[in-house]
């Protein structure tokens, strides 16, 4: 499609004059085609994925309906995550740097409801906030929606994996008839369409192909590894590729915690994100990583959500997700406004089957690559501290430390090309021992026997096609799932005690930090429930809803009988 500038889409001059700041001409095509739309007041459908302007695409034209005089909620986005509403809040917020009088606020659960309230009572025009803590200021009557023209519901299918359809419903029934619906979404299952058809009125679809989802400046490369190797393979990737900022990618939390620790030890900047942080931890994580502190950041992947900056040259999947969708949003996080990113994968056994349906699901190509050896890193860092020594050669006047040299070369019994040498070797730091001996050829993903489809890739892609579970409230979802990949659990809570699917769900993606769309069948009987997780991530869910509570009522997990 043709590029269009912001200048040609009739904004309002201070809403320009902010996009200018912000360093952006012309429009993304997500942005370009919804902002014409929304101006003109239709209910609008954007499939889009994340890092393709979304938040752009529907703050503007929300900012440009606002009424600063008018001190009532005019307008309500809600998103699936902290992070994201948080990362949204900020956005709008530079958007309408020059709309004085315009007050946006973010609300989300693991701040101080009280704090919130005031800000609610102080005028707030834009609320940006989790379905979950939404709810919680309607039932307290705290929130307003009678003023409201205008509802955002961002990465909706997310939303809805994370079991917050009822929640999603529930606000939409409240607000205003009159109103404008938007909502942006990566895919549109069943659950989606639905939404769509009770709560927007005529939408226009507004799609943005795959071809321009894609990230065609990421170069991905993928390892075949040893568990107890994975942390040496990715600090020798680190060594050799040098990358400002890093995003490493794990599938549980306590996996997250590992891989920081593993990585501190070996002397790198490196901190963790997940689910268990309190939002104070949270912040100061992100901070520190935004301003180069922290060099890598360990994260599993619905804490990532939301992570939006631009000078990351790397993601690591350091666990490769289950899920085919989510490795389009991790090495999204790479490659940003333009720039060039790298995309590392880990692949331990059978995994290799799964990358191999990522690429294809994907359309992309990923690279397979041999395991640096010890060598190789060794003479990467000898060119980074020889070229440090042409500059200073360059720069600095060295007479008096050569004649300290000199004086040292005729006293002692050693050549200048070796004192040179022992040098270099102090500033290269202690070599590890090599415990690699896996010396297999790299093999392309496309040349994998295609017999061995059904046994060796575990059937673990995650994917569902939204079929079998009515939005994920229903059951019965993961029936073309190898029972072996699953672990049953058991909960002593059931249809007695008023809960849903779509509470346990959201309990579980919740708690453990696991995506929703990874469990498998939850099936519901009066005193006691049955749920599925991936078999690898069982022991990790149990872990975390050890204390957990499901409609206030404290709960019991336990695997299940013969599972």
């Amino acid at each position: 499609m043709e590029t269009v500038k912001f200048e040609e889409l009739q904004l309002d001059d201070r809403i320009l004059r902010a996009v200018t700041d912000m360093g952006f001409e012309e429009a993304s095509p997500i942005q370009a085609k919804a902002i014409p739309v929304e101006l003109e007041g239709s209910d609008i459908i954007g499939q889009a994925q994340t890092g393709t302007g979304k938040t752009a695409a529907f703050g503007i034209p929300l900012l440009q309906k606002i009424d600063p005089k008018k001190k009532k909620l005019q307008a309500i986005a809600l998103c699936p995550t902290r992070e994201l509403a948080i990362q949204v809040a900020d956005e709008i917020r530079n958007l309408a740097k020059y709309m004085h009088g315009i007050k946006i606020l973010p609300i989300y659960g693991g701040q101080d409801i009280v704090r919130q309230i005031r800000g609610l009572k102080d005028g707030t025009q834009i609320i940006i906030g989790t379905p979950g803590r939404v709810m919680d200021h309607m039932r307290r009557k705290t929130v307003k929606f009678d003023q409201v023209h205008t509802v955002v519901l961002d990465e909706a299918d997310e939303m809805l994996n994370m079991g917050f359809l009822e929640d999603m419903e529930t606000i939409l029934s409240q607000l205003p008839e009159e109103r404008q619906t938007v909502m942006f979404s990566a895919t549109m299952p069943a659950a989606i369409q639905k939404i769509a058809e009770n709560f927007q009125k005529d939408p226009q679809i507004v799609k943005v192909v795959k071809k321009e989802l894609t990230v065609p400046k990421v170069t991905q490369y993928y390892y075949e590894v040893k568990p107890k190797t994975k942390v040496e393979v990715m600090c020798r990737l680190l060594d050799m590729y040098a990358p400002k900022l890093s995003v490493a990618f794990c599938n549980t939390k306590k996996q997250v915690d590992e891989l920081v620790t593993e990585l501190q030890g070996r002397g790198y900047f490196a901190e963790g994100l997940h689910g268990d942080l309190k939002q104070v931890q949270r912040d100061r994580v992100m901070n520190s990583f935004r301003n180069g502190r922290t060099e890598i950041l360990v994260a599993t992947d619905v804490a990532a959500r939301g992570i939006d900056v631009d000078d990351v040259e790397a993601v690591f999947n350091y666990d490769i997700p289950q899920d085919d969708e989510y490795y389009v949003h991790r090495i999204g996080r790479t490659g940003r406004a333009g720039r060039e990113g790298i995309a590392f994968n880990f692949v331990v056994g059978r995994e290799v089957y799964k990358l191999r349906d990522i690429q294809r699901y994907c359309k992309t190509k990923i690279i397979p690559q041999a395991i640096p050896s010890l060598n190789d890193i060794t003479e990467i860092k000898a060119e980074k501290i020889l070229d440090q020594a042409k500059e200073i050669l360059a720069d600095m006047d060295l007479n008096r430390i050569s004649r300290i040299i000199e004086k040292k070369l005729l006293e002692e019994d050693y050549t200048s090309l070796e004192l040179a040498a022992a040098l270099l070797r102090m500033n290269m730091g202690e070599e590890n021992e090599d415990i690699i001996f896996d010396n297999r050829p790299a093999r392309s993903l496309d040349d994998l026997d295609s017999r061995r489809d059904r046994g060796d890739r575990g059937n673990g892609r995650g994917r569902r096609d939204g079929k079998g579970r009515d939005g994920r409230g229903g059951r019965g979802a993961r029936k073309n799932q190898d029972d072996a990949d699953m672990a049953r659990l058991f909960i002593n809570i059931g249809k007695e005690q008023k809960v849903k699917p779509g509470d346990i769900l959201g309990a579980i993606a919740g708690e453990s930090g696991i995506s929703g769309r990874l469990v498998g069948s939850i099936d519901m009987y009066d005193k006691y429930t049955f749920v599925e997780v991936p078999q690898d991530c069982a022991e990790e869910v149990l872990e975390c809803m050890k204390n957990a509570r499901i409609k206030g009522k404290s709960i019991h997990m336990e695997p299940a009988n013969g599972r």
